[in-house]
């Protein structure tokens, strides 16, 4: 089973093991995006995204990061 927009969480933790080096505070949405249809394990429908999505995964990425 592949990641869905509603496991934020574990999205986030896939760009950030992806891309060790972007500080997700300054990344912005289209290309971030970009980056979750491009994940191996991401499984689900483009148009089901939506910038409050967008800014969950923003914000648990920058979580991951600072932790």
């Amino acid at each position: 089973m592949g990641l869905k927009w509603v496991d934020t969480q574990d999205i986030a933790i896939e760009l950030y093991e992806k891309f060790p080096e972007i500080d997700p505070r300054y990344i912005n949405f289209p290309e971030m995006y970009q980056w979750i249809l491009a994940l191996e394990d991401f499984d689900d429908e483009p148009q089901h995204s939506g910038e409050k999505i967008l800014e969950a995964i923003q914000q648990a990425w920058i979580e991951e990061a600072t932790d």
